[in-house]
């Protein structure tokens, strides 16, 4: 069931989307050739603990019982690697990409956001790649302004990314969000079968999402590695990773993960 949220709730929720915002600056300041994604993940734990914040993704519960919990503060996906890639050790290197994804919960409320960040230079084709997955993601927060259902936000998005010579994952969706990280309704990029019918949802005041396109360059198709987290291409090619939690108001759509703006300052510290 999805659960509406009133203007004091929502305010409550962008003191944790501002957290994440300030997560995506300090993995921003430090993404170059030789940093280790274990890195960035210790800096970003370390924020989210002088914030009094709970990370939302370390020990989450694998999909299977019995296997691990995910290790670490953010999820770190390179290159292939759709979604839920763990933090390592080896060096970033030029021309790499890293999907970021990581979320916290202060004062009981969740924020959750993804960038895909370029480590140095990066081809023209992988530039081209980044360029589409976030424009989608900027298309479906325009479309919000207007539309009144999912399904039409979702039908536009997937033949954006189609038109633009790639596709969209179906393995992986976003979601609601609020006081758990993971709510009703699903929100996928592309229209399914579920969506064609009872899966649709009414865009409207008090509605929040974790809206998150995920684009490959080859195929949709992705598979598990062995470490049973990351996902990776099917076909081994590139894949961007761009998110915001998006909140609808009686005023329109609103960014809670985007950059404060100067009378939010005070939100970053309290």
């Amino acid at each position: 069931m999805i659960q509406l949220k009133s203007d004091r709730e929502i305010r409550l929720m962008r003191r944790a989307g501002l957290a994440v915002w300030k997560a995506h600056d300090i993995a921003g300041s430090m993404v170059k050739p030789g940093v280790t994604t274990r890195e960035i993940d210790a800096a970003i734990a370390d924020y989210f603990k002088s914030r009094g914040g709970t990370p939302l993704f370390l020990d989450y519960p694998n999909h299977d019982e019995g296997l691990p919990a995910f290790p670490a503060v953010t999820c770190m996906s390179k290159n292939e690697a759709v979604v839920h890639g763990m933090p390592d050790d080896i060096p970033l290197k030029e021309g790499d990409i890293l999907s970021l994804d990581t979320g916290v919960r202060i004062g009981g409320w969740c924020g959750d956001a993804a960038y895909t960040y370029k480590v140095g230079e990066v081809s023209a084709a992988v530039q081209r790649l980044l360029d589409c997955t976030e424009a989608v993601l900027d298309l479906a927060f325009d479309l919000l302004h207007t539309k009144t259902r999912w399904s039409q936000v979702a039908s536009t998005m997937e033949r954006y990314v189609k038109d633009h010579g790639f596709t969209s994952v179906e393995n992986f969706v976003g979601h609601g969000i609020g006081r758990k990280m993971h709510e009703d309704p699903q929100v996928p990029n592309f229209v399914s079968r579920s969506l064609r019918g009872r899966g649709d949802f009414a865009i409207e005041p008090g509605l929040v999402i974790a809206v998150e396109p995920m684009v490959n360059m080859g195929t949709k198709q992705v598979k598990l590695l062995p470490d049973h987290w990351t996902q990776v291409t099917a076909d081994g090619k590139p894949s961007a990773h761009f998110e915001h939690t998006i909140a609808i108001t009686k005023e329109g759509p609103k960014r809670l993960t985007e950059a404060p703006a100067e009378d939010e300052m005070d939100l970053l510290e309290d």
